[in-house]
C-alpha cells in the first residue's frame, strides 16, 4: 500500500510540473483595417465646352458620363477608382424653382438621419464667381457620408453625393472620407459657371 500511496504521490508532482511548463496559447489575431496609402494631391480643370460648368477635379480620378437611366445631361460621376468611391453629380438648369431644388437636396441628405450621429453643414459662397454652396457632412454609418450642392442661384444647380463601393464603416473608411473630403471642397471652391 506503500508503494501505490508513493507511486501516487508521484505521480501528481509530475503532472503539478507539466501544468506549470511554459507553453504557447493560440489566440486569435484582433480584426484590423487594411493600410491604406493616399495618393498624393494634385488637380487638373474638368472643362467640357459643352458643360454649363467646370471645377478641378483629383488626378487619381476619372470622370464618367453618368449612365443610369434616369440620368439626364451633364450629369456625371467622379470615381476615385483605388478607393472604391464615386462623386455623383447632377446638374439642373433652374426654372424660379431654386428653392424646390435646395429643399430636394436637403431631404436627399437628411434620409441618411437614420444611420447618421449627427449632419454638419457648411455654406460656401464665392461671390466674384457667383458660386454658392453647402456641405452636408454626414457622420456614422451612412451610405453617403459627404454630399453637396452648388449653384448661382438663378439659373444652375449641381448636386454632388460621395458613395463607396464598400459596406459602410465609419472607422475604416475615416481616413479616406476625410481624404476625399478636402478633394470636394477644391471641387467646390474651384467650381465655375460656364456662358
Amino acid at each position: 500500500m506503500k508503494s501505490v500511496k508513493k507511486l501516487f504521490f508521484l505521480l501528481v508532482i509530475i503532472g503539478c510540473l507539466q501544468a506549470c511548463e511554459e507553453r504557447e496559447i493560440k489566440v486569435p489575431k484582433q480584426r484590423g483595417y487594411f493600410r491604406i496609402d493616399l495618393p498624393e494631391r494634385n488637380y487638373t480643370k474638368f472643362k467640357q465646352s459643352d458643360f454649363p460648368y467646370s471645377f478641378n477635379i483629383p488626378s487619381y480620378s476619372k470622370v464618367e458620363k453618368d449612365t443610369d437611366v434616369g440620368a439626364k445631361p451633364y450629369w456625371i460621376n467622379v470615381n476615385f477608382p483605388t478607393m472604391k468611391a464615386t462623386v455623383h453629380l447632377s446638374y439642373h438648369k433652374l426654372h424660379n424653382n431654386l428653392a424646390e431644388v435646395v429643399e430636394d437636396a436637403h431631404h436627399l441628405a437628411f434620409k441618411h438621419e437614420v444611420r447618421a450621429d449627427a449632419i454638419n453643414t457648411k455654406e460656401f459662397h464665392y461671390d466674384e464667381k457667383n458660386v454658392h454652396g453647402l456641405l452636408f457632412d454626414i457622420k456614422g454609418d451612412a451610405a453617403s457620408v459627404l454630399q453637396f450642392c452648388v449653384t448661382d442661384s438663378t439659373t444652375n444647380f449641381v448636386r454632388g453625393a460621395l458613395y463607396f463601393n464598400v459596406p459602410p464603416n465609419k472607422d475604416s473608411l475615416a481616413p479616406v472620407i476625410t481624404f476625399i473630403r478636402e478633394d470636394i471642397i477644391e471641387m467646390i471652391s474651384s467650381f465655375e459657371w460656364q456662358k
